[in-house]
C-alpha cells in the first residue's frame, strides 16, 4: 500500500478532471450496473500513468462524445475496488495502469498497460476518442 501523501496528487489529477473514485468492491458493482457508458481508469504510481495514461484519459474526455460516467481506482491503494474492477475486465489479465470502457455493464474496449507504456498521451487520447465515437451517445 502506498502512503496517502504520495498518491494524493495522482488521485487529484483525475478527480479534478471529473473522475469519481471507486474505493470499495460495492462501489464498483454499483457503478458498473448503471445503464450508459463508463470509463474506468486503474490509476498507478508508475511513470507511464503520469506521462501517458492520466493525460491521455483527461484529454479524451474533452471531446463531444464521452462516457456517461468516469471512474478511477488506484492500484496498490484501493485494493478491493481494483480487484473487483478487474473481475469485470476478464479475459484481460490484471495490469496497471489500465483503462476499460463499459456499455451497460459490458466491457467493450480495453487498454492494458502494454497499450499505454511507451506510447505518447496523444495516442492514448486518440484510441479512447475512437472508442467513445463507437460506443458513447
Amino acid at each position: 500500500m502506498y502512503p496517502p501523501e504520495l498518491v494524493k496528487p495522482m488521485r487529484e489529477e483525475l478527480t479534478h478532471a471529473g473522475f469519481e473514485e471507486l474505493i470499495t468492491a460495492e462501489d464498483v458493482d454499483k457503478a458498473l450496473e448503471a445503464k450508459g457508458t463508463a470509463l474506468v481508469v486503474i490509476n498507478s504510481v508508475c511513470g507511464c500513468a503520469a506521462a501517458n495514461a492520466r493525460p491521455g484519459a483527461i484529454q479524451a474526455i474533452q471531446g463531444d462524445k464521452k462516457p456517461t460516467y468516469l471512474y478511477t481506482a488506484f492500484a496498490g491503494v484501493d485494493t478491493a475496488a481494483v480487484d473487483k474492477a478487474r473481475e469485470y475486465m476478464v479475459p484481460f489479465p490484471p495490469s496497471s495502469p489500465a483503462m476499460a470502457l463499459f456499455k451497460d455493464g459490458e466491457l467493450v474496449h480495453m487498454l492494458e498497460r502494454h497499450h499505454i507504456e511507451g506510447r505518447p498521451a496523444e495516442m492514448i487520447t486518440e484510441n479512447l476518442k475512437q472508442a467513445f465515437e463507437d460506443y458513447c451517445s
